[in-house]
């Protein structure tokens, strides 16, 4: 999957990511022909269709959200599978934004369920289908291996959560925690300093997600196993980096949340690559700015070209300055 993902990233020329998180209350209100989940899920379609239609040949990705589909139940979720495999069908890989986690059977299902094949009485078929999953490591390894274990099967991937973009993420991740001997000469031995013996919270996840990079690494040296890491803590990505250097990064929180470019670019490797950036809000409703909901997909083109305008750029200057 790493491969996959730099291939299309070579072929966009371009690492950004537009999320697909409509809402009711923000799409073009001619796009609603009722009130019922069935209309809201319909004018979802329509209002994704269009956007990916203006920006496939743009970007490698696009990552819709599944909460904003979920809350409006079956057919919240029909609209996100059709979003799915409509961006499929046209060559997009498709990053599904779930945080799921579990233990046991459940992790087992949802990890089947979101990135594998689903066992029927006679046969198996795909169910969600899509090619990277978000998902939350603090229930441990119960609720990573078999996440791990459908990737490598399926030859798709996953984004741990690391270190996250919301400002009250250092409520938990920032906390300074105990380590074994192991992890302490782990940790020093890549560069990183240690406090008596103690890191983040953040750092101990990170060598977890370097430890189960290094079962997949694919041919171009990055691994099917990733990270999330947020876009507006740059010297936490800095060190991060180091510790998972065969990690691709999504990042979140650029643009809309407050991440700038010149804050992301230590999120990638000195090559250039190692990350791929999301912006949601800053795309699909770039037309509020213009007042121009008959031109949302004009407008979201636009914004996505300015985005992709603006990371290049950083991104070259860290390669010219490093």
């Amino acid at each position: 999957m790493a491969d996959k993902l730099l291939n299309k990233i070579d072929e966009k020329k371009n690492p950004c990511v537009v999320g697909l998180d409509p809402v009711v209350e923000k799409i073009p209100p001619y796009l609603l022909k009722g009130d019922s989940f069935a209309d809201i899920a319909e004018a979802f379609r329509e209002f994704n269709f269009t956007i990916i239609d203006s920006v496939q040949d743009l970007v490698p990705c696009v990552k819709p959200q599944i909460a904003f589909y979920e809350k409006y139940g079956s057919a919240g979720l029909a609209a996100f599978k059709d979003t799915v495999d409509y961006a499929h069908s046209k060559g997009l890989i498709v990053i599904e934004d779930g945080k799921r986690g579990d233990i046991s059977h459940t992790v087992q299902a949802y990890a089947e369920g979101h990135l594998g094949v689903v066992k029927t009485r006679s046969t198996t078929q795909p169910s969600l289908n899509v090619d990277l999953l978000t998902v939350n490591p603090y229930l441990g390894s119960d609720g990573l291996t078999p996440f791990v274990n459908v990737c490598k099967e399926q030859e798709k991937g996953l984004f741990i959560l690391a270190k996250t973009s919301n400002p009250g993420s250092g409520e938990l991740q920032d906390r300074m925690i105990d380590l074994t001997p192991s992890e302490q000469k782990e940790l020093a031995s890549i560069g990183i300093k240690l406090n008596n013996g103690r890191t983040t919270l953040y750092n101990l996840v990170a060598l977890r997600i370097r430890n189960y990079a290094k079962e997949c690494i694919g041919s171009r040296g990055y691994s099917q196993i990733g990270a999330v890491v947020g876009a507006s803590f740059s010297s936490q990505a800095e060190e991060l980096r180091k510790i998972m250097p065969e990690s691709i990064f999504l990042v979140p929180g650029y643009g809309a949340q407050g991440g700038t470019a010149k804050e992301l670019v230590n999120c990638f490797n000195n090559d250039g690559y190692g990350a791929v950036v999301n912006s949601s809000r800053g795309i699909i409703y770039a037309y509020e700015k213009l007042g121009t909901p008959n031109k949302f997909a004009q407008a979201a083109r636009k914004a996505t070209e300015e985005m992709i305008k603006d990371i290049i750029s950083a991104l070259k200057e860290k390669i010219y300055h490093d």
